[in-house]
């Protein structure tokens, strides 16, 4: 439980962060770009999977290889979708607080 909520904590600072530079730039594009930007993880999680499978695992049939890319593909997939959600409401928490404070004369 602890290591979740280190993950949406970081999620959702690096996440943050990203929007905060891309707002200074006066990029407002930002919600699909705050999605991908903590979504990116899952990549990483891919392509360790890809890494893990040819170096440490001694699997040879084809239709095992195919089940065990299939289930690492879900699971990447569920892990981008539950990081991007999280860096996306993070990030329109923050647009929301930053512009709710700017007072208008």
């Amino acid at each position: 439980m602890i290591v979740l909520f280190i993950l949406v904590a970081t999620c959702a600072e690096i996440t943050i962060v990203m929007c905060y530079f891309q707002l200074c730039n006066e990029d407002y594009h930002w919600w699909w770009r705050s999605f991908l930007s903590s979504g990116s993880a899952a990549l990483y999680m891919y392509l360790y999977a890809v890494w893990y499978f040819a170096s440490k695992l001694e699997i040879t049939g084809v239709v095992s290889s195919a089940i065990y890319f299939g289930y690492m593909f879900v699971i990447a997939l569920s892990f981008f979708l539950l990081t991007g959600c999280i860096g996306f409401w993070a990030c329109f928490w923050f647009v929301r607080k930053i512009y709710g404070a700017i007072k208008v004369d």
